[in-house]
């Protein structure tokens, strides 16, 4: 049953909780930003600047604006809602590494990156288990990759193999030349050879076209290592809380502890699926990522399709709050950054994330302050279901103050 008002003070405060993750969109450097090559990163800041300004009212109604200065978001003078920002306590920038923290488990011990190409140990079997040989092994940009090795490919029916600066094994392959069912087992090959060598994530990158356009299709597929402690998702499902995962959750969860998984394609997509799945349900958890910010525009370094997609969310925003119903909370964050004017590299950035609290029950809004892990978003869905996480310190009880 719900709660209302006169007796929030007791069991589950909110009946549903939507977290959203706007994967990248960081709000600042870190400190340690440097020792990454992130220096003066800010995705946010900079995708405004780049465009002249974005007006985002929904965001900034929730507390976007006193994050970090945002050209066309000022602060607003009414917060309806709760607003702060999150260290990354991980060792790492990724997206595995983000969202495992989040889910109340950080990684100080950062997994193997082979910027230089895998070795023999790894490839050798690879290549005798899956019958077909491979192109590249090396880091490169995806897009730039299939274009580059994409004819030698088709010709061949070898595998492209890449990496970047996170621990990835990548494997494109065209839809017409390697079925996708063939690309995902070889996929799970190499997820069985990688583990001992501590690769978070083996990444299927079908693409379709033709030599000079080549396109990547919606039909990826992340392979990751199992996380070392139970998360967010494992207790909440061992509880008997629903939790249904929106677009690749359930893939970097390694699909542990997320049961029902909603496939996505693109941010529109996302969006729409959380509306629908956060509406039809009754109590519970819904977890979302939106992808596109990092793999079509932050990685892509196309700051005004960047800026598109946050006016395309923004204008979503009230809407997602109703889905909730009047005792529901959809909560805004970001797993990395991935500025997409930083020009010392392609990958991700290491910053603070925002994390920005909104609910038809509030009736003000509060400061959260820095929070010293990202961890303390999964212990606040956590306490607010009766469960615990490993990490972080739940701000539930700062939530109280404005319902």
């Amino acid at each position: 049953m719900g709660y209302n008002s006169c007796n929030r003070g007791v069991g589950t405060l909110f009946d549903k909780v939507c977290i959203l993750v706007m994967d990248s969109v960081g709000v600042g450097a870190m400190p340690d930003a440097p020792s990454f090559g992130d220096e003066g990163s800010n995705t946010i800041a900079h995708v405004a600047d780049a465009v002249g300004g974005i007006h985002l009212p929904n965001l900034a109604r929730l507390g976007l604006g006193h994050l970090t200065p945002i050209k066309g978001t000022d602060p607003a003078t009414e917060v309806r809602g709760a607003h702060g920002k999150m260290n990354e306590a991980s060792a790492g920038k990724d997206t595995i590494t983000g969202h495992w923290e989040m889910a109340g488990v950080p990684t100080f011990t950062a997994f193997t990156v082979f910027s230089e190409g895998f070795p023999a140990e790894i490839i050798e079997p690879f290549v005798q288990a899956t019958g077909r040989g491979i192109l590249g092994n090396h880091a490169a940009s995806g897009t730039v990759i299939i274009e580059e090795l994409g004819p030698e490919h088709i010709r061949t029916g070898k595998w492209i193999v890449y990496t970047s600066a996170d621990s990835v094994f990548q494997i494109a392959a065209h839809e017409d030349v390697i079925p996708l069912e063939e690309l995902y087992a070889a996929c799970k090959i190499a997820r069985d050879i990688c583990d001992k060598h501590q690769i978070a994530r083996i990444i299927a990158r079908p693409f379709i076209g033709e030599a000079g356009s080549f396109q990547r299709t919606y039909n990826r597929h992340d392979y990751s290592m199992l996380p070392h402690q139970p998360t967010l998702c494992d207790e909440l499902t061992k509880a008997g809380i629903p939790l249904i995962g929106i677009g690749k959750i359930a893939d970097i969860f390694a699909h542990q502890g997320v049961e029902q998984n909603v496939h996505t394609e693109g941010n529109t997509d996302g969006i729409a699926k959380t509306i629908a799945e956060t509406k039809s349900l009754d109590h519970g958890v819904v977890f979302c990522n939106l992808v596109d910010f990092d793999m079509v525009y932050g990685h892509r370094r196309n700051p005004t399709g960047y800026a598109t997609a946050l006016l395309e969310l923004d204008a979503a925003i009230p809407e997602l709050v109703d889905a909730l119903g009047d005792n529901g909370l959809l909560l805004l964050s970001a797993d990395h950054g991935c500025d997409p004017t930083h020009m010392a590299h392609t990958d991700h950035t290491r910053e603070y994330v925002p994390i920005l609290c909104g609910s038809r029950a509030f009736k003000g809004g509060v400061d959260l302050g820095t929070r010293e892990t990202f961890a303390d978003l999964g212990q606040t869905v956590a306490a607010n279901f009766g469960v615990s996480v490993p990490t972080g310190t739940s701000f539930l009880n700062d939530l109280r103050q404005v319902l």
